[in-house]
């Protein structure tokens, strides 16, 4: 099995809150962010996604935050998707400092929308992978 998709981005000044750690907020464009460089690095393109008449869409977020991040603080992102049966799959994201210590973690319950109608598309898994030059990336 591949090793797990991971970004590492470092905590800009501008991200911090009143307590000087990383905005809550600032975690969901993280973990966008590395959803959105695995689809690159699977080889699937904004434009080929909607050019394909679908687009990603997150249905449910739950984040447990475990450390703090201050500004200067590099961590990596990573990201798996898991999949099911139905029209929708989970997205797995842990957030860890270089040395390893984990932060906080992300589960989303994701589909893939059909852009016309509206509605979730069947088979996701396989919508993505028919569009990907690298689909072992979305194993998961």
């Amino acid at each position: 099995m591949a090793d797990t998709f991971t970004v590492r981005v470092t905590v800009r000044g501008y991200e911090l809150d009143t307590q000087g750690h990383l905005n809550q907020s600032v975690y969901l464009q993280y973990a966008e962010h590395a959803r959105w460089e695995l689809l690159r690095a699977a080889g699937i393109s904004q434009d080929a996604l909607i050019t394909s008449g679908i687009g990603p869409v997150v249905l449910e977020t739950t984040i447990r935050y475990l450390r703090e991040l201050r500004g200067g603080d590099e961590v990596e992102v990573s990201c798996e998707f898991e999949w099911g049966e139905g029209r929708t799959f989970r997205i797995r994201q842990d957030y860890r400092r270089p040395d390893g210590t984990q932060v906080a973690d992300l589960v989303a319950v994701a589909g893939l929308l059909d852009l016309r109608e509206r509605r979730l598309v069947a088979q996701p898994r396989e919508r993505l992978r028919a569009l990907a030059r690298s689909p072992e990336l979305l194993a998961g």
